[in-house]
């Protein structure tokens, strides 16, 4: 019966892993069978391939891409990542097809991806750090301002940015956070709540002759910090005008300018720009300071919309501060996902 019962299950191809190894093996034969002594193969896909190689000089060469005509270079930059999703497809196309060009050619995005993003597939978070930050754009038409801002709160942020703030809506905002945050400043649409004391609170000029940036020093137990908060125009992609950001450029190089001649070391930036760091219309402000995702966070950290986060266009940067960790916190009522970090004001570079 013993022996039965192995001849039984090496007649089945084994159990387990072992069957799965020769599962898996009888696929990559079915697909190489017509592979084998065909010289077409390196003569079919060659569309595919020339497809393949855009791709990669697509993404290799994106900085490159006009912005006068709609955007597009900027639109490009806003969902860069997502090009690699063609990557896979096109695998799939060149084994279909039986293409040795295709998949050769494949070499060129997954190397240009890779490169441009391979770096954020590692978890780089640190421990430690002095200071936890977030920020939030909570909707204007929040069905839910208290439970937001509790929830936002409750992430142990020692200082909070809010934006798109509606002037009736304020006073929920502030009674929900005022047990957690002894000082707080709203100028315009941007609010900043903080545990330790602020000074030299006023509203930044993004030339869009209403108030949606603010500046305060913040005294932190490590020294003065300038603390700005941001909410950049919308931008809006239109079939007839393309990716349409103009005033989103203009604000982010007023906002930058300001930045830049601060007289502070140290300062963090929290807020909605409307952008990502891939983003050349940011430069402004990108060119710098440092992304703390970028930097101490883990994966893309998408942050809009909430409902399936597709870029990180809510930023928290960094200039004179050392970033130690970076993440996203869990949905609110809002549209948007609140992002955190926690920094290191002892070490900033």
């Amino acid at each position: 019966m013993a022996q039965q019962a192995y001849m039984t299950e090496t007649d089945n191809g084994g159990s387990g892993p072992e069957r799965r190894g020769n599962g898996f093996r009888r696929l990559m034969d079915r697909l190489l069978s017509g592979w084998r002594g065909d010289p077409r193969i390196w003569r079919r896909g060659l569309v595919l391939a020339a497809i393949a190689v855009l791709l990669g000089l697509v993404m290799l060469l994106h900085a490159r891409i006009p912005n006068r005509i709609g955007n597009l270079g900027s639109l490009t930059e806003t969902f860069l990542p997502w090009l690699g999703l063609l990557i896979p497809l096109l695998l799939l196309l060149a084994l279909v097809r039986r293409s040795a060009v295709a998949l050769i050619a494949l070499v060129v995005p997954v190397a240009a991806w890779l490169n441009l993003f391979g770096g954020l597939l590692t978890d780089r978070t640190g421990s430690g750090g002095d200071l936890t930050v977030a920020t939030h754009n909570v909707n204007a038409d929040n069905p839910d301002p208290s439970g937001t801002a509790r929830d936002v709160a409750a992430s142990g942020a020692d200082v909070l940015a809010l934006e798109e703030l509606k002037a009736s809506v304020v006073p929920v905002y502030e009674k929900a956070l005022a047990p957690t945050y002894k000082y707080h400043s709203v100028q315009g649409t941007v609010g900043l709540w903080s545990k330790y004391p602020m000074s030299g609170v006023k509203s930044v000029d993004i030339q869009l002759g209403w108030t949606r940036a603010m500046r305060a020093t913040v005294a932190t137990p490590e020294g003065p910090v300038a603390f700005y908060v941001a909410h950049l125009p919308s931008v809006r992609v239109k079939l007839e005008a393309g990716f349409t950001a103009r005033q989103r450029d203009t604000s982010a190089d007023a906002l930058g300018e300001a930045i830049a001649h601060d007289p502070l070391g140290r300062k963090v930036l929290l807020g909605d720009l409307n952008g990502t760091m891939n983003d050349r219309s940011l430069n402004g402000v990108t060119a710098q300071m440092r992304s703390t995702q970028g930097a101490a966070g883990s994966g893309f950290g998408f942050s809009w919309p909430a409902s399936f986060p597709m870029a990180r266009i809510d930023q928290i940067m960094v200039q004179g501060v050392e970033p130690v960790s970076s993440w996203t916190l869990p949905a609110t009522a809002s549209d948007h996902l609140p992002i955190a970090a926690r920094v290191n004001l002892k070490s900033g570079s």
